[in-house]
Parts: C-alpha cells; sequence; structure tokens
C-alpha cells in the first residue's frame, strides 16, 4: 500500500471537515476511498490509501477537498473538486504583500468588495467559487475559468480600478464563450 498524505488545516475548519455526526469525513472517504485521520488538537489530517483504492489520483483529490474545506469552502463546493474538470487554487496574499495587516485587510477588502459584489461578480462571471480566508484566497473552477479569477484577483492586489477588472471580466468571458462555441462547431 502506498504512503498517504499530510494536510493541516485552521483548526476552527475542523468541525466543518468532520460534519455533522462525520457525514463529510464518511462522504469524503466513501467518494475517494481514502481514510482520514484527524488530529483535533492540531488540525493535522492524514489521508490514506484503502484496499479499495484503484485510482491513486483519488489520494490527490482527497487532499484538495481537504484544503478547500480548510481555506473556507463548504463541503458541497470542495466536493466539486471530485470531478477532473475542477482544480483548486490557493493564492497566499502573504507572498505577496508581506505580513502588513493593515495591507491584508485592505486587499481582502478590494477583492471582496462593498457587500460582496466584486467577488460576486468575479464568481458570477467565470462560474468559479471563491473563498477568501485568513490570509489566503482560494478559487475552485474548470481551468480556464480559474486563470480568469486569479487573473483579475491579481489585478485587484495590484491596484487595478476595480471597473477595469470589471472589463477585463466581461471581455475575457466573451472569448472563453468563444472558444467553447468553436469546440462545438462541426468541421467540415
Amino acid at each position: 500500500m502506498s504512503q498517504g498524505l499530510r494536510v493541516r488545516i485552521p483548526m476552527e475548519r475542523v468541525g466543518v471537515l468532520i460534519g455533522p455526526k462525520g457525514s463529510v469525513k464518511r462522504q469524503i472517504e466513501r467518494y475517494c476511498k481514502v481514510k482520514l485521520l484527524i488530529d483535533s488538537e492540531s488540525g493535522e489530517v492524514e489521508i490514506l490509501p484503502t484496499p479499495k483504492m484503484d485510482d491513486p489520483s483519488m489520494l490527490l483529490k482527497a487532499q484538495s477537498i481537504v484544503l478547500a474545506i480548510g481555506r473556507g469552502f463548504s463541503p458541497e463546493k470542495a466536493l466539486k473538486l471530485l470531478d477532473d474538470e475542477y482544480l483548486l487554487e490557493i493564492i497566499d496574499l502573504r507572498s505577496m504583500l508581506g505580513h502588513s495587516r493593515k495591507n491584508l485587510i485592505r486587499v481582502k477588502g478590494r477583492i471582496i468588495g462593498e457587500k460582496g459584489r466584486t467577488r460576486r461578480i468575479i464568481e458570477e462571471t467565470t462560474g468559479v467559487d471563491i473563498s477568501i480566508y485568513g490570509h489566503t484566497v482560494a478559487i475552485i473552477g474548470r481551468h480556464d475559468e480559474v486563470a480568469i479569477a486569479r487573473e483579475a484577483v491579481h489585478k485587484l492586489i495590484s491596484g487595478s480600478e476595480h471597473s477595469t477588472v470589471y472589463r477585463m471580466l466581461g471581455r475575457r468571458r466573451h472569448e472563453l464563450k468563444r472558444e467553447r462555441l468553436k469546440l462545438w462547431e462541426p468541421t467540415i
């Protein structure tokens, strides 16, 4: 049997990972054919393969799901990662801003927007789910959608005007729709 993986999630997210009466934990274990060993004292999660696991990539999917829940996503949104088309991207704001609490709060505010408007516009325009939690921005979506959302977040971090970011999102969404339509066009 192959080795397991270890992930550390924030202590306050351990309860969400376990779920009511262990339901979320059991669901992840069943879908991914893994065993989750959760240390509720440290937030460390060990993900072990079970003998039933026939696809080793399920270990990595389970890791992504646990990380997504740890980064503030609901279990329902995190379970989208079971689909091969979906991926999780985590942007660490400290790596770009340093450890200044003021800068972190300011940039998180820019990404969230007034009453969550900016975050909602990014999600609706690109089709991704975004979670701003602690010092990270996490994105779940399809590869091309995540790339557009990442670009929007990076522009906001670097100080671009919100209106500029919204225009870029509109253009990129239009380009993405056009590319997807081309895939469906019959070739003659």
